[in-house]
């Protein structure tokens, strides 16, 4: 009814209206609801329906500790970790048993094995059993169990020599399946040599000291160019637990080659120093000196065997200059200057001569570009990776490390697997384990490689380690202590190895780089900033007195621009390079012209003022002045030509007005134009213009002139007269005479001088 009456035109009553919004709110409240519950009601469902861990993968199982990690005959092997249930199901009967696998045969067998997950009836071997198991009566949803496993050697079954594979299984029976079954599995690898070796693998294992770059251009005006840092990171790094002291701490009790930015010691050598940190506008001292000291102090110990390898300063980016720098003119000049101090910077700094013939390009990774450029500032081996310089033919074993590939380079080639052994995240103590244990059995599979010689092999990590990943190197280091198979030889001596006949030798071609480190390689604009850098710098030194004081910090930033480290951070990167850039505009603008104001000349010749002001602390040299009018046939300088110039040498801190002759011609308006100049020709700065306003005094005007100015003297003379009457008269007659008026003035004022320019005058502040 209601609708018909709306239908109708016929307005409902207040009670009616009232009952259908009631109604609509009433019926229309569920709908809506449902509407806003549906999407979670979705989501929840869906999250509801996820799907939970089965089978062998129901139970997470990790190896926190394995000891020892290559045993010997009467030892016992020791193995805990924790058992964490990722079912939804309790777990009864829980039980954690070892399984001994077979021998692997060789470095692939290895690598297969290593890939394996989950449980394989038939091809998993029978648990240990006995008493060697650990016993739970339940393990229920989301809990975790620790367990400790520890076996006599001899009952583990092991045979021959070589690596067998280790597993450890928590089997155990669920609600939907009420039998003993292996719901989780871990597998890793157990080195047994029992007999002594005719030969032994020589291993090489680089121990890197590099990081990120911290000290900016910018020095302090005191005697010492006290050093400003971009922030205080480094102390970080260097305090007890960092990184970097974790590092050397590690590393003194290995038998490694380390391998050193000379940047790092430089900036750590100026923190035990005073150092000032940028900190927004302004800078505030350092506070880290004592971290500084010990940590070089410890490192200075620590590499007192000698065996030290001197990176170019900064570590630049070989593959980055080689593919987008090498063809900026000028860039490869850098790589010679840092090569150049990387010897003399770690000497003075750790008292050690390092040997500075090696190049390391990022990962290993080359092609005939890079090793053009690596060895273009004279280096003669390059640190490559057999992912790299690959095998091509069907040796059977891994060669040795040094490989001649042509002018007199050695390409000393390190083990790919063994070098990334450690990469990714080894804080956790079952990532740790599995990999100490698979790098041990990379090293014995090796050795037991088919060959009648003994072989070097290189290990090249990651560049920058962290405090696990350096935790755990130096873990599978210390495990080789014994030298059983293997025993430690320095770079240098491996790069003079007798490298293997039939070996590679042939370096892959350049569109075999891979993607993935090109997408991350500093661009060409990158280089062509610090080629603009570098100009400015060159036309700035040859001005100063004591250039040395610019030289040096600014040669160092512009090394530091091109640094490996700045790969996977563009954005910091070309910060950095600006902030070397403004700086360096920021001092070469102390030097300038001083704005002047128009200039008015009156009579045919007059001298023209320019103020050069130098607001450096050290006083400049070896600049001119030029000065040019831009109409010499109305307004010309010194000799009568349209251009004039002096030497400009101003101290530290002050300014100097050069003036110049003029010579007028014609009334009217000339544009002047001021230019800084070094004594090469190249400007210096930016121009200064000035329009010069001549007024002729034409002979007409003169005459004008002397008959006003003689006018002025005859009435001078009669006012004279008549006061010299009247004082007279008034000593005849009494007091009421005029007083006496007061003479003129001295003038305040004296005529502008052309004498040459005096001395630099103080800036006032």
């Amino acid at each position: 009814m209601a609708e018909a009456a709306d239908i109708q035109g016929i307005n409902p009553s207040p009670a009616r209206r009232w009952l259908r919004r009631t109604a609509a709110t009433i019926i229309g409240a569920p709908l809506v609801a449902m509407l806003l519950a549906g999407p979670a009601a979705s989501a929840a469902q869906a999250g509801g329906t996820a799907k939970a861990p089965t089978g062998s993968e129901t139970v997470d199982v990790s190896l926190d500790t394995l000891a020892p990690s290559a045993p010997v005959k009467g030892d016992t092997l020791t193995v805990s970790g924790t058992v964490t249930n990722r079912g939804r199901e309790t777990i009864t009967q829980a039980e954690v048993d070892l399984r001994v696998g077979p021998r692997l045969d060789g470095r692939m067998s290895i690598d297969t094995a290593a890939k394996r997950t989950g449980y394989v009836p038939g091809s998993d071997p029978a648990p240990l059993g006995g008493k060697y198991t650990v016993k739970f009566a339940k393990l229920s949803s989301g809990i975790s169990q620790d367990f400790t496993l520890s076996v006599p050697v001899d009952k583990l079954g092991l045979g021959d020599d070589g690596v067998y594979q280790l597993g450890v299984s928590l089997s155990g029976q669920t609600s939907r399946a009420r039998y003993d079954h292996v719901l989780g599995i871990q597998r890793t690898f157990l080195p047994w040599q029992q007999e002594e070796r005719d030969s032994r693998t020589k291993v090489t294992y680089l121990w890197p000291l590099i990081a990120s770059p911290h000290v900016t251009a910018e020095t302090g005006s005191d005697d010492q160019q006290t050093p400003v840092f971009a922030d205080d990171d480094l102390a970080a790094e260097l305090a007890p637990g960092g990184r970097l002291e974790q590092l050397v701490s590690l590393g003194s009790q290995l038998p490694v080659t380390w391998i050193i930015d000379p940047d790092l010691l430089a900036s750590v050598d100026a923190m035990a120093r005073n150092y000032r940190v940028k900190s927004g506008d302004t800078t505030v001292a350092g506070k880290n000196q004592a971290v500084a000291k010990e940590w070089l102090t410890s490192l200075e110990a620590a590499v007192s065997d000698g065996k030290v390898v001197a990176l170019p300063f900064a570590d630049p980016d070989l593959a980055s200059l080689a593919h987008r720098g090498k063809n900026v003119s000028g860039t490869l000049s850098h790589l010679q200057t840092a090569t150049d101090v990387a010897g003399t910077t770690v000497q003075t700094i750790l008292h050690v001569k390092p040997s500075t013939d090696f190049a390391w390009p990022v990962d290993g990774a080359v092609d005939p570009s890079i090793v053009d450029v690596a060895t273009s500032a004279g280096a003669h081996n390059v640190i490559a990776r057999s992912d790299s310089l690959q095998e091509t033919g069907s040796l059977p074993y891994t060669p040795t490390s040094a490989r001649p590939i042509g002018g007199g380079t050695t390409a000393v080639v390190a083990d790919a697997r063994l070098s990334t052994a450690f990469q990714g995240d080894m804080s956790k103590a079952g990532k740790s384990t599995l990999a100490v244990q698979k790098f041990l059995a990379q090293t014995l599979a090796l050795t037991e490689q088919d060959t009648d010689e003994e072989r070097s092999i290189v290990v090249a990590p990651q560049r920058m380690p962290t405090v696990a990943q350096a935790q755990s190197m130096a873990a599978a280091l210390h495990s080789l202590d014994d030298e059983r198979w293997t025993q430690p030889l320095g770079l240098v001596d491996a790069a003079e190895a007798k490298p293997d006949a039939e070996a590679t030798t042939s370096v892959p071609g350049s569109s075999k780089y891979p993607k993935r480190l090109r997408s991350q390689e500093l661009p060409t604009q990158a280089f062509q900033d610090i080629k603009s850098t570098q100009a400015s710098l060159n036309n700035f030194q040859v001005i100063l007195a004591r250039p040395e004081r610019v030289v040096t910090p600014f040669g160092n930033a512009v090394n530091r621009s091109m640094s490996t480290s700045w790969r996977g951070r563009p954005l910091e990167a070309q910060q950095y390079r600006d902030s070397v850039r403004t700086y360096l505009q920021g001092l070469i603008n102390e030097v300038q012209l001083i704005s002047k104001s128009d200039v008015t000349l009156s009579g045919r010749s007059a001298t023209i003022p320019v103020t050069v002001q130098n607001r450096l602390l050290q006083g400049v040299d070896h600049l001119v002045l030029r000065l040019k009018s831009e109409n010499a046939t109305r307004l010309k300088l010194n000799d009568g030509g349209a251009v004039a110039e002096q030497p400009i040498r101003i101290a530290g801190g002050h300014s100097q007005s050069v003036k110049f002759d003029a010579a007028a011609n014609i009334n009217g308006q000339v544009q002047m134009t001021a230019q800084l100049y070094t004594e090469d020709g190249t400007p210096y700065g930016g121009e200064m213009t000035f329009t010069v306003k001549v007024s002729e005094l034409t002979p007409t005007v003169l005459l004008v002139i002397a008959g006003g100015l003689l006018l002025l003297v005859l009435a001078g003379i009669r006012m004279y007269t008549q006061r010299k009457r009247a004082n007279a008269d008034g000593a005849a007659g009494g007091d009421d005479s005029d007083p006496e008026q007061p003479s003129d003035p001295t003038p305040d004022t004296g005529p502008e001088s052309g004498a040459p320019s005096g001395p630099g005058e103080k800036v006032e502040r």
